[in-house]
C-alpha cells in the first residue's frame, strides 16, 4: 500500500526544525504533503500564499513532496483526502503533552487506517519555534541558521518593506 503522509503547522515561518522533520518524514513515506493550517486567531506574518510558495521553493528538490493549504477540522481533511499517517514533530516535553491529546482526538475522528506518527526534532533545532524566530527577528536578533535561506530572504524583505 501507498502511504500518503501529511506534516500540517502553520509554517508562519518555516523553520529548520520543520524543515528537519519535513526531510525525514520524506524519506519514510512514498508521498508527503506540508498541510499550512488556516489559523484565523493568529496574526501571520506571511499570507497564506506567501508562505506556501516560499515553502514550495524550500522543498523543490523533494520529489515526493507537495504544499497544500487547509481550514476547519483536521481529521476531515486527512479523512476527504486519504492520508494514512499525520506526522507531527515534537521538540520537548511539553510538546508531548499538548500533541498527545490531539491525536488522541484526532484518533476518534480519523478514519481507521490513518496513524499519528511523532517524530523528535534533531537536538539542535529542539528550542526553535516560528513564534521565537518572529520575535527575534522583529528586535533585530540574528535567526541566521535557523531558517531556510529564502525563509530569511523573505523576513528581512518584508522587515525592510515595514521601514519604508
Amino acid at each position: 500500500m501507498k502511504t500518503k503522509a501529511l506534516y500540517t503547522g502553520s509554517f508562519d515561518p518555516l523553520t529548520n526544525g520543520h524543515m528537519n522533520i519535513i526531510q525525514r518524514a520524506a524519506k519514510l513515506y512514498d508521498e508527503l504533503t506540508i498541510g499550512i493550517i488556516v489559523n484565523p486567531s493568529k496574526k501571520s506574518m506571511f499570507s497564506l500564499e506567501q508562505r506556501k510558495n516560499m515553502i514550495r521553493e524550500t522543498m523543490k528538490d523533494l520529489d515526493n513532496v507537495k504544499v497544500d493549504c487547509f481550514s476547519g477540522l483536521l481529521a476531515s481533511y486527512v479523512n476527504n483526502n486519504g492520508f494514512n499517517v499525520v506526522v507531527r514533530g515534537l521538540r520537548a516535553t511539553m510538546d508531548f503533552e499538548y500533541e498527545i491529546q490531539m491525536a488522541q482526538m484526532n484518533a476518534r475522528l480519523f478514519n481507521e487506517r490513518v496513524e499519528t506518527v511523532f517524530l523528535m526534532t534533531a537536538p539542535k533545532y529542539s528550542f526553535i519555534s516560528s513564534s521565537m524566530i518572529k520575535e527575534v527577528h522583529s528586535l533585530g536578533g540574528c535567526i541566521d541558521g535557523l531558517v531556510p535561506d529564502t525563509i530569511l530572504q523573505n523576513m528581512k524583505a518584508l522587515s525592510e518593506q515595514e521601514e519604508i
